[in-house]
């Protein structure tokens, strides 16, 4: 990452898992956000915000039903 956004996505699937955890906290827990919300909150963190989106749901960090998605993963502050 530079200045807040990621520059490339890893290769390696272990600092990928690290650098989807951390754009997971950009969603709260128990929100739910329609794909443009979600859409809206990756653009400026990644140039390829649809496959940011499409990696964060496929690792179980967002859920998608009904065109809506939600945090179902990653690390919570209490």
């Amino acid at each position: 990452m530079k200045d807040g956004r990621i520059t490339t996505m890893p290769a390696k699937r272990s600092k990928r898992l690290v650098l989807l955890d951390y754009v997971a906290g950009l969603f709260e827990v128990g929100v739910h956000y329609t794909e443009l919300e979600v859409n809206s909150t990756l653009r400026p963190v990644f140039d390829d915000y649809v496959a940011l989106r499409r990696y964060l749901v496929d690792e179980g960090f967002l859920a998608r039903a009904d065109g809506e998605y939600w945090r179902s993963g990653g690390t919570v502050e209490i």
